[in-house]
């Protein structure tokens, strides 16, 4: 009897087709999750900017509503089936996008849904509570909102990471790859170097200069039209405290406080925001839905409007621009050396946003000690404004008249931003490195700046860092930019050369 015929084979699957199928189904899932965000990001912007105040718990609902739809999404399978066909794929960009939203992907399927909306919700409702502390002058009305928002967080951290160092996954959300270990040392040698630079550089603030409202917004307007900031694609507007919400590159929303009394303060924080808004502008609008059309860390963030605060809007090449535009936007009469001699005082002081360049790293380091406190559970709520003012006599030897000027001054934990601020001192660090590359390839800046142009810093930026998104970790993008460098010694040497006794 003759052998069966046997069937034919069956042909291999198309990894071609399979790949693309799995691309698309990324791409569809994350358009998703991002257009929700941007929705939250809509809600949160409008809490601090228009929203009544009794509207504060309801807002907490639908924030916390959209959060858990966002959490959803990120933990069904076929995001992870997706993630997992693309990981080895021989586009670069299928690569990064499954690292990237692999990684989201796996912290959201490790954290209860639950949690997400608990922590969305307290989120909304310690705004509110922070702001009546404020109105108050006292702790008291904000310490029960930030004990929730701190237990929260240390849940959220428990489900992360090692229980035993629960701070670290909190600073992994924000930074990826950062730990307590790795910075303490940083943070150190930044410390060891600025204790004799500001001790040689102290000198008292100038007297600040009054302008009205009215003409501060006009010069804000005009400072961030220049800096390249589209308000086609963007709002400035007021709040308590400045802050910045991209909920697309094409709706980018940024605030300012306006101190009548205080211009270089009120245009450091426009400044500071702009430089946000222009990172999330310059994002890489085609590749949204893949979680690559975002800023690759927290740090890197920062480093983008520290960058433009410091390196440009605190120059004297700067500030010899902004002399006219106080005349022409202002009517106030003043020259470059007053807003010069202003911007190079060096003073600790109490307000970290108002802060000089050489001491406002110190700001950063007392939060990140006092965080460290909180969160790994040594440091209780009702003794954290104890623990600010005594942090703040030992690095600044400044005390808070009251807590407005001291614990209450941030927003960040009401947000429940706990591991946020190490960002702002890697940002610093980035921004240094970014700022010497910088002006090794364009040693004409300074002319340009002088003249209110500064095209050629933003089209810098934008090739460098913006367009890059998160296809990239922060180390590499800016190593990529300006090779590889040292970033504590740019920092040090960028504040000595700005701070060096005068001829």
């Amino acid at each position: 009897m003759p052998a069966p015929i046997p069937p034919p084979p069956v042909p291999p699957p198309d990894a071609g087709a399979a790949e693309a199928s799995a691309w698309d189904e990324l791409r569809a899932r994350m358009g998703a999750v991002e257009h929700l965000e941007g929705v939250m990001g809509l809600l949160e912007w409008d809490q601090q900017v228009f929203m009544p105040p009794d509207a504060a718990s309801a807002r907490g609902d639908q924030i916390a509503l959209l959060a858990g739809l966002v959490h959803e999404r990120l933990v069904h399978p076929a995001l992870g089936e997706a993630v997992a066909a693309l990981e080895g794929s021989a586009d670069p960009t299928r690569r990064a996008a499954a690292r990237v939203v692999g990684r989201r992907h796996r912290q959201a399927a490790r954290v209860p849904g639950a949690l997400v909306q608990a922590q969305s919700r307290a989120r909304a409702l310690g705004h509110q509570a922070w702001m009546e502390a404020r109105a108050a002058r006292s702790f008291a009305p904000f310490a029960p909102a930030l004990a929730e928002l701190v237990r929260l967080a240390r849940a959220h951290a428990a489900c992360l990471g090692d229980p035993d160092r629960p701070y670290d996954a909190l600073l992994d959300q924000h930074d990826p790859g950062a730990t307590a270990a790795a910075l303490r040392p940083m943070f150190a040698r930044l410390a060891d170097g600025l204790a004799p630079l500001v001790a040689r550089a102290r000198r008292p603030a100038a007297a600040p200069l009054r302008v009205p409202r009215a003409a501060l917004l006009r010069v804000s307007d005009r400072v961030i039209r220049a800096m390249g900031y589209d308000l086609q694609r963007g709002r400035l507007d007021e709040s308590q405290h400045p802050f910045t919400v991209g909920m697309h590159p094409q709706d980018v929303r940024i605030t300012t406080h306006v101190y009548e009394d205080d211009v270089l303060s009120t245009l450091g924080g426009t400044i500071h925001e702009a430089g946000h808004g222009l990172y999330e502008q310059g994002l890489p609008e085609a590749l949204r839905g893949t979680g690559l059309c975002a800023a690759a860390s927290t740090g890197l963030h920062e480093s983008q409007s520290r960058f433009w605060e410091n390196h440009i809007g605190r120059s004297d090449a700067f500030l010899e621009w902004l002399a006219g535009a106080l005349r022409e936007e202002a009517g106030v009469e003043v020259d470059a050396a007053q807003l010069i001699a202003g911007a190079r005082s060096v003073t600790p002081s109490l307000i970290r946003v108002k802060a000089d360049e050489a001491t406002y790293n110190l700001h950063i380091i007392a939060r990140f000690e006092l965080e460290l406190g909180l969160i790994g559970g040594d440091l209780p709520v009702d003794e954290l404004p104890a623990a600010w003012d005594a942090a703040y006599g030992r690095l600044l030897g400044v005390a808070a008249p009251d807590p407005v000027d001291g614990v209450l001054q941030d927003i960040h934990w009401s947000a429940g931003y706990f591991g946020y601020f190490p960002s702002y001192t890697l940002g610093n660090l980035y921004a240094a490195s970014l700022d010497a590359g910088m002006r090794a390839e364009l040693p004409g800046i300074d002319a340009a700046v002088r003249g209110g142009e500064l095209g050629a810093v933003l089209g810098w930026l934008r090739s460098r860092v913006h367009a890059r998104g998160a296809t990239a970790d922060a180390d590499s993008v800016v190593r990529a930019a300006v090779g590889p460098r040292d970033p504590v010694e740019d920092l040090l040497q960028h504040l000595r050369g700005r701070f060096a006794p005068a001829p």
